[in-house]
């Protein structure tokens, strides 16, 4: 009980717009989460309802906490985190902290969706439902999975119901085995595959490059960690025409590593802003001790693409200084996530500022869009084909 008072206030004192939160609503979805954690028992109470509420943060609580007494365990973990799911904010949320499993990471090994959008099931995604990246020496590899296979049911779940995605398929993609019916775009051939989680190779975040004819060079940036500016401008170097670097499935990172990579290409721009809930908002700028590499840009993107990847993207769309080609990014870009240690030694997840692009707008649940449509298609992985990078060298 202490522990959902300390992220109740918490989101009051620390969440981006906990002054304009209403307390009453804040305690009406957590208790929502915790009569249905109850209910989903058959563990329901007569008595349980939401006490008369004034709007004043202590006296409400008093008469929450009053009502629920000293609480069930499960059902409380539960208020936090549907008091969280309130904010409907992509940035703000409670982890638990988890030893790493022993003898490493564990897993399926289907490390990418088509309908991937930043950390959720994108509702915009379009059939089919298909395998994006499978890591090497996982139970998916080993059992012939490849990208490109196409999904028809999951645990006997249709991908889609009519043309929208299934959005219940993120659970059962969580669990410890799946059953995945597939379908080979190449051959049409359908085959019913039981994955089980089992040891997964350390992956190493890292950029790859490969120099393409005509003086361009093709980056690829998985993620903006730390060190990924440097990296990506090392890759850059000698390259005499233009850069096309490929943010697909970037889910995001450091802001310092955006304003620092921007810095490659242009310098005295504003990147972003970070706006308080009142009063002026910080400009985000180029790093300009960058020395600029004088190159045509262009940026592939997709619907994985979020956070700090959406920022590199509006940057670079707002300022001029390059193409973006592929897909409108994922909309998760609330601003960037602090982190607040709970007693149960849970982290809750809250942005003190909000994100806007260059010009100001709201890129989050919107996304940046590209300036030339160019998706992936099954048939195109599983052929090997990529339309992006070929649209990118044809603008080059």
């Amino acid at each position: 009980m202490n522990t959902l008072r300390q992220a109740y206030e918490c989101v009051l004192d620390n969440y981006y717009g906990g002054p304009a939160l209403d307390p009453r609503v804040l305690l009406r979805d957590a208790l929502s989460a915790y009569t249905r954690e109850l209910m989903r028992r058959g563990a329901d109470k007569p008595g349980l309802r939401l006490p008369a509420l004034t709007g004043n943060r202590e006296s409400d609580w008093a008469a929450f906490a009053g009502m629920i007494g000293a609480g069930d365990p499960d059902a409380l973990h539960a208020a936090i985190t549907g008091m969280i799911a309130g904010l409907h904010d992509d940035h703000a949320g409670v982890e638990k902290i988890t030893p790493p499993p022993e003898g490493g990471p564990v897993g399926t090994g289907i490390a990418g969706l088509s309908a991937a959008q930043g950390p959720r099931l994108d509702p915009a995604a379009r059939p089919p439902l298909f395998i994006t990246r499978v890591l090497p020496g996982s139970p998916a590899d080993k059992a012939g999975i490849r990208p490109g296979d196409i999904i028809e049911k999951a645990d006997g779940v249709p991908a889609f119901i009519g043309n929208t995605v299934n959005q219940s398929l993120a659970d059962v993609f969580a669990s410890h085995t799946v059953r995945l019916t597939l379908r080979r775009p190449t051959t049409g051939r359908v085959r019913t595959v039981t994955l089980t989680e089992g040891p997964l190779q350390e992956q190493e975040r890292a950029v790859t490059s490969k120099k393409l004819p005509g003086g361009v060079t093709y980056v690829a940036v998985p993620g903006f960690f730390q060190g990924v500016a440097d990296q990506v401008i090392a890759a850059l170097k000698g390259t005499s025409k233009a850069a096309v670097i490929d943010l697909r499935g970037n889910g995001g990172g450091s802001p310092r590593e955006v304003t620092r990579l921007l810095g490659a290409f242009a310098h005295g721009k504003v990147t972003s802003y970070f706006c308080p809930f009142t009063g002026d908002c910080t400009a985000n700028r180029t790093d300009d001790t960058v020395p600029l590499l004088g190159l045509r840009l262009v940026v592939l993107t997709d619907r994985a693409c979020a956070s700090a990847c959406e920022d590199f993207s509006a940057a670079v769309k707002d300022n001029g200084l390059g193409t973006l080609v592929g897909t409108r990014t994922a909309g998760a870009v609330s601003g960037p996530a602090e982190a607040y240690l709970l007693d149960d030694n849970s982290v809750l997840l809250l942005p003190r500022v909000r994100h806007l692009g260059p010009a100001r707008e709201i890129i989050d649940t919107v996304g940046v869009p590209v300036d030339h449509y160019a998706p992936m298609t099954a048939l195109d992985l599983a052929k090997g084909r990529d339309p992006g990078l070929a649209k990118a060298l044809s603008l080059l």
